[in-house]
């Protein structure tokens, strides 16, 4: 479990693939003890296992699920991705709960600068339009944001310079594609209205 609130951010330095999956090595200044590796990082929204930690290079497994779902089967050398750790008893959450299951992915339809935010709208496949909340909260890359609109073909959210500044949405640009998880307490109240 995380919480969406982003304060280190990552280089790939590698990517080995093997097969349908594929390893890969991130360059940070996150640090970890020996006994995190095994622990789950949540790596731009999708909850990965640190097999491996030396220095400053961290090393996750990507299986054939998680290429499926996310962007990382288009991610390259040098890409910026998300971390986060994952959240301790009595730390303070001041995002909303994120699992780092990533339930799919969203295209960047359009970013308006308005000030020095960004409003940022997103094209969403039909079926998942059902998840979305009026100002409820969505995670992009594991950011929890707020909605701020919902659009015909999508959404929109608008993201704060601090935000931008610490994490890899600064350098999104249009046709970009993000990982999108919806909000863990909509999916769970959407599964209970159809019983």
């Amino acid at each position: 479990m995380f919480s969406g609130i982003i304060k280190n951010t990552g280089k790939i330095y590698k990517i080995y693939n093997k097969g349908n999956n594929c390893v890969i090595e991130v360059a940070s200044k996150l640090k970890f003890k020996k006994s995190e590796i095994g622990s789950s990082i949540c790596c731009s929204g999708a909850c990965l296992t640190l097999e491996k930690y030396s220095k400053n290079l961290s090393k996750f497994y990507i299986s054939k699920e998680t290429l499926a779902k996310t962007n990382f089967k288009k991610v390259r050398r040098g890409d910026v991705i998300n971390l986060e750790k994952s959240l301790m008893f009595g730390d303070r959450i001041s995002g909303h709960f994120v699992q780092g299951h990533v339930d799919t992915t969203s295209i960047v339809k359009k970013i308006i600068f308005i000030g020095k935010s960004w409003f940022i709208d997103f094209k969403l496949n039909k079926k998942f339009k059902k998840y979305l909340v009026y100002k409820g909260s969505i995670t992009i890359n594991g950011v929890s944001l707020t909605l701020s609109n919902i659009n015909q073909d999508g959404f929109r959210v608008v993201i704060i310079p601090h935000t931008l500044k610490k994490t890899n949405l600064l350098y999104l640009k249009e046709k970009n594609v993000v990982n999108v998880e919806f909000d863990v307490l909509g999916k769970y109240i959407k599964s209970f209205k159809k019983w």
